[in-house]
């Protein structure tokens, strides 16, 4: 409760300043300003030391999408690399705008984690040599993490997909609302380590296209939606069921992957049970112990005003999620 407060008072005292004026530090006028759009400090497609022996983990963050506060792919990315460095022998290498400039990235990664617009615009399917190189990477083991969007593929390559990560949302069967989930229990599992029951509000999409039987899929975070959310045929005929809005998926291939439906919304990240899930599966993904308390996920709330894209003028002014119950 103390930390979701101290979040709280943070986020409206700052109400996510992402309008064109830069942001001052915390105590006035002695602090240098910081630029909100500066993404010049963040390290792109940074390699490890040759002789390196931990696990290497790309992460792909999209192109600009959205308005200010939504879709914050580079930013959010940037975020989700430093949480990951707090573990030993892992190294993030983190690219941009959808696919890396070194295409040989792929070849070295542990995991590959994609956060970024999906659909028929989805990076990994733009072209038949870019669906082969996943498939190649898949195919020796790499763990494959899609997160918010990127879950989102066409149904013409659906059974692909879903050999890939499990599941998918398949636009007009699947439901993309925003809406507060209460995540009332958690699975046993590596990726919920440390996680603790929450409630979040967030654009969680559900009603997946999931594999028959749902074979080598295990929900990770499950929750029970308002039936009016429920916008498509397929959504509405599972009126009063529970969701899932985040699954693990162990591939024929040996693999691992996560397919995690949250990430709208970039305030989000200031909660730590969801930093813990998404830091925990990409862990497990990329085949790396995941400690027994959870990963180390600690975060600064000022990050969450670092690394934005420019979207015009206009301010965010977050909808908090609602308080936890004692």
């Amino acid at each position: 409760m103390t930390r979701f407060l101290s979040t709280l008072m943070f986020l409206s005292a700052s109400s996510l300043a992402l309008g064109p004026a830069p942001v001052t530090g915390m105590t006035g006028a002695d602090e240098p300003k910081v630029d909100p759009y500066n993404q010049s400090k963040v390290p792109l497609e940074v390699e490890p030391p040759a002789d390196y022996q931990g696990k290497r983990v790309l992460l792909v963050a999209g192109r600009q999408s959205h308005g200010p506060g939504d879709h914050e792919f580079f930013a959010g990315t940037a975020i989700l690399a430093d949480l990951l460095k707090q573990t030993p022998g892992v190294w993030p290498i983190m690219a941009r705008d959808g696919w890396p400039k070194n295409e040989k990235l792929f070849e070295s990664a542990d995991c590959v984690v994609m956060f970024m617009d999906g659909g028929g615009g989805h990076p990994a399917i733009q072209k038949p040599e870019r669906t082969a190189l996943i498939q190649k990477q898949l195919d020796r083991g790499a763990g494959w993490v899609n997160l918010h969007y990127a879950v989102e593929y066409p149904a013409k390559v659906g059974p692909t997909v879903q050999s890939w990560l499990g599941g998918y949302y398949e636009t007009g069967f699947s439901i993309n609302p925003h809406w507060d989930a209460e995540i009332r229990t958690l699975p046993k599992h590596p990726i919920t380590r440390g996680v603790k029951p929450f409630t979040l509000r967030d654009e969680w999409y559900y009603n997946m296209r999931f594999v028959d039987d749902l074979k080598g899929v295990t929900p990770i975070l499950q929750a029970l939606p308002p039936d009016g959310t429920r916008g498509t045929p397929a959504a509405k005929a599972r009126a009063g069921q529970i969701e899932t809005m985040a699954w693990a998926f162990e591939r024929k291939d040996g693999g691992r992957s996560f397919g995690f439906t949250g990430g709208h919304f970039h305030r989000n990240w200031a909660d730590e049970d969801f930093r813990r899930v998404v830091v925990n599966a990409v862990l497990w993904s990329a085949k790396t112990k995941v400690p027994e308390a959870g990963a180390k996920v600690e975060f600064d709330p000022a990050d969450l005003n670092k690394n934005l894209d420019r979207k015009g003028k206009g301010e965010f002014k977050p909808i908090l999620p609602p308080m936890p119950k004692k």
